[in-house]
C-alpha cells in the first residue's frame, strides 16, 4: 500500500477487498470535492494503472463522473445523482455506522470488566 493512503481500511473495503471498494471509500468519504485519477490513486493505495482501470469501469456504471479538467487532469468525484451512487454512498454510511458501534460497545464492555476487576481487588484487599 501507498504510504499516503487517506483511509487505513474503509468501510466497503473492509467487506469487499478490492480496487474498487476502496476508491470508494475514498470518493465517498471526501465526497465534497473532486480529483484526479492520480489523487484517487494514491490516496485509495492503489496503482495509478489500476485506479485509471476502475475509474473508467465506475464511469461506465455511472457511478463515478467527471466533473472538469484541470490541465491535462480530468476529475472525478462520486455521483450521487445516480441511483448507484447514491446508494452505494448511503451503504459506506451505514457500514461505518455499525463499525462505530461496534467499536463503542467494545470500550464499553472493556470499561465495565476494568470496573468488575477492580471491584474485585479492593474486596481482595479489605479482606486481608
Amino acid at each position: 500500500m501507498l504510504k499516503e493512503k487517506a483511509l487505513e481500511m474503509g468501510p466497503l473495503e473492509s467487506m469487499f477487498p478490492v480496487a474498487s471498494s476502496k476508491i470508494l471509500d475514498f470518493l465517498s468519504t471526501f465526497k465534497e470535492w473532486d480529483y484526479s485519477v492520480s489523487d484517487i490513486a494514491k490516496y485509495s493505495g492503489i496503482s495509478f494503472k489500476t485506479a485509471l482501470v476502475e475509474i473508467k469501469k465506475l464511469e461506465k456504471q455511472g457511478v463515478v463522473v467527471q466533473t472538469r479538467t484541470v490541465g491535462k487532469a480530468t476529475m472525478y468525484k462520486l455521483n450521487l445523482k445516480s441511483r448507484q451512487g447514491y446508494h452505494i454512498d448511503k451503504l459506506i454510511f451505514e457500514i461505518a455506522s455499525r463499525r462505530i458501534k461496534e467499536e463503542i460497545d467494545k470500550q464499553e464492555n472493556l470499561k465495565g470488566k476494568n470496573v468488575v476487576l477492580k471491584i474485585k481487588s479492593r474486596r481482595k484487599n479489605i479482606l486481608k
